[in-house]
């Protein structure tokens, strides 16, 4: 008799074309949830402004005078390189109605005696993008306001990934990813259409809070699906989607100038995927889990029918047993109530914060010091691609716990070396960087595959979103970091990645090996996975 549902899966299929279909469908809103996670980087960029005067505006209009021109004549020059200051304008009354526009020798010109003052009648940005920057003024004293936009998004990753995570382990992945589509999409409409920056503000948080209710709950009704051979392939599925939709960002903002434009066309897609709600199936292992036993074989039957197998004869027998377990509702409290989930919950929430802080760290790095934005992203991108690859070639053969202790420790080092290296040698900077955030992002895959596979069904859900809520912590402190610690030394960023990547590296080794092992049904199963553990792959240091 069969004991769990990856035996049952095994009849049906585990790795069949309807596990292809379905990872592909699943993981396909992945490429849009780029859009929202890093769209930010062109939709508040901050382009070149600089003081409005209205008189000079007069004799530009009047005279045919340039742009440039009267810029000139208006603004002091600042910063090292003799740049246009972006805060000062001079104090001088600019009234030309007495003076003819041939006659340009008699204007007054400004000169470094003469006295500033603060930009009292607005600014006036380079019209070759708009930007929210643009459409609310975020520049100058109002500048600390511009970083609130991706501080709300991450204050609604970070409260979606709690209450998504009960919703549907309570009711159920498919509803929650419906619901959170939904959500998303309305909230990036409404984005568009805010009249004021605390509104604008308000959806932001609201986009942040659907954005991963829906990644995290697709993520693993997919993952479900999958047998402990294959579990991978959805890994490489959604690392790959995710990466594609980044390399595709920088196009369509260089090409889509009005902030307002790429957002509709970055939102309009996911409207799209509502139709999931005819097409996707509901996981079979969160109906058994709920005792909903008819609904769920009657979708397993459904895979072996489109996998071309068979059920076995003792079918409805198993289905009395399974639906007469006991429900017991999710809560965050099982996480930290035995010793192994405590130790597995409080190892992977480090893990979850120190990828993304080390991640966007070096991806907001690699946009400072370069001086076009969407090409210093594109190269970002495309050094994402054979991240999905590389952790599907390795993950099965070296297992999870090797390969996550691996790239954190190479992504440590290359963190470490790198403000050691001459500036001379800038080829072997950025070699020894890109290979660095390559481990990055292959250790952060890792993380999110670990993640799922480490926790019982009744609490899978809820445990990746509370675990991952950590990065959207990172998220926030990651350009706080980077900044604060750049203008003391600009490589000190570099020495903390380095450290954080090698105290996780140490941690994850303390986490069980999940290659080849059947997902946890219950918590009983996690707690004793671990004796078994012990004795196939050696006693792991137990501090916590």
């Amino acid at each position: 008799m069969m004991t769990n549902f990856d035996e049952l899966l095994q009849h049906a299929g585990g790795f069949g074309p309807f596990q292809k279909r379905i990872a592909f469908l699943g993981t396909l809103p992945i490429s849009l949830f780029a859009f929202v996670l890093v769209g930010v980087v062109f939709l508040g960029n901050t382009p070149d402004h600089w003081c409005k005067n209205a008189g000079a505006a007069h004799v530009q209009e009047d005279c045919g005078v340039s742009m440039e021109e009267v810029r000139n004549l208006t603004v002091p020059h600042a910063g090292p390189h003799g740049s246009h200051s972006r805060c000062t304008k001079f104090d001088m009354d600019w009234n030309f109605s007495a003076v003819s526009c041939s006659d340009l020798s008699h204007w007054s010109i400004p000169t470094n005696t003469t006295p500033v003052s603060s930009c009292d009648e607005g600014w006036m940005f380079d019209p070759t993008w708009t930007t929210v920057v643009t459409e609310f003024a975020l520049v100058c004293e109002q500048s600390w306001l511009a970083d609130l936009n991706q501080a709300s998004l991450a204050a609604g990753f970070f409260i979606g990934a709690f209450v998504s995570g009960y919703v549907a382990d309570r009711f159920g992945r498919k509803l929650c990813f419906i619901v959170s589509i939904l959500g998303l999409g309305v909230s990036g409409m409404c984005i568009i259409i805010s009249p004021y920056y605390p509104l604008f503000l308000v959806f932001r948080c609201l986009q942040g809070f659907f954005a991963k209710a829906a990644w995290t709950t697709t993520y693993v009704l997919v993952i479900e699906f999958f047998g402990s051979n294959n579990r991978k392939f959805v890994s490489v599925m959604s690392r790959t989607l995710y990466s594609t939709g980044m390399v595709f960002i920088p196009g369509l903002a260089y090409y889509i100038h009005s902030w307002k434009n790429l957002q509709l066309t970055m939102t309009l897609p996911i409207f799209i995927f509502l139709v999931y709600y005819w097409v996707m199936p509901e996981s079979p292992r969160w109906l058994l889990s709920q005792g909903k036993t008819i609904e769920a074989m009657n979708i397993v039957e459904n895979v072996a029918k489109c996998n071309k197998k068979s059920m076995p004869a003792d079918l409805p027998e198993m289905d009395v047993l399974v639906g007469q377990q006991e429900i017991v509702p999710p809560s965050v409290k099982d996480l930290f109530r035995t010793p192994k989930m405590r130790k597995h919950t409080i190892i992977l929430i480090y893990a979850w914060f120190t990828s993304t802080v080390v991640f966007q760290g070096l991806l907001f790095r690699l946009g400072i010091t370069g001086d076009n934005v969407f090409l210093d992203f594109f190269i970002s991108a495309v050094v994402e691609l054979p991240t999905g690859l590389i952790f599907y070639l390795l993950v099965d053969r070296v297992g999870r716990r090797p390969l996550l202790t691996a790239a954190n420790l190479v992504a440590g080092v290359a963190c470490l070396i790198v403000p050691f290296i001459m500036q001379n040698f800038s080829w072997l900077r950025r070699s020894i960087a890109i290979v660095g955030r390559l481990a990055v992002a292959i250790g952060s895959e890792t993380v999110v595959f670990t993640n799922s596979e480490l926790y019982p069904t009744s609490l899978r859900n809820l445990g990746v979103s509370v675990c991952s809520s950590a990065s959207d912590i990172g998220a926030v402190a990651a350009p706080f970091l980077l900044y604060r610690l750049a203008s003391v030394w600009q490589e000190l960023p570099l020495l903390l990645y380095g450290v954080m990547s090698l105290v996780c590296s140490g941690l994850v080794m303390m986490l069980p090996e999940m290659k080849g092992v059947d997902l946890p049904e219950t918590i009983d199963d996690v707690e004793n996975r671990g004796k078994k553990d012990e004795q196939k792959f050696g006693k792991p240091n137990n501090i916590i």
